[in-house]
């Protein structure tokens, strides 16, 4: 049950970033969950072995091209997808990064730790 939720989060983060940003195009929230699932798998997935790939320029540029990485990714996911769209190279690295943040303040929110205080 978690996990679904956390995907219907991280459908209504994208949604979010759609509204907030013209160069992010999501065709309704069937397709919002659809690129969710896919932007899930690619990171699980193909994210490491990139990331590892380009560990010596990550490295380099002081972490900086982690964020261009994120940003290829985005932009890959948009341009396989129907519903969802991804104007530009530059829409994409600014929407990853709003999307990480809507996605954990989302999930930060809905899922808070139980705070436990016990008496002394």
């Amino acid at each position: 049950m978690r996990l679904i939720l956390n995907w219907i989060l991280h459908a209504l983060a994208l949604m979010m970033v759609a509204y907030l940003l013209p160069g992010v195009l999501v065709h309704g929230f069937g397709s919002a969950l659809l690129a969710a699932l896919i932007l899930g798998l690619v990171n699980m997935v193909v994210r490491p072995v990139l990331t590892i790939l380009t560990l010596p320029l990550t490295i380099l540029t002081l972490g900086l091209f982690y964020f261009v990485l994120n940003g290829l990714l985005f932009y890959w996911v948009g341009n396989v997808l129907q519903g969802f769209q991804v104007l530009g190279f530059w829409w994409a690295v600014l929407a990853s990064l709003l999307y990480s943040a809507i996605a954990t303040l989302l999930t930060g929110v809905v899922f808070q730790p139980k705070v436990r205080i016990e008496r002394i």
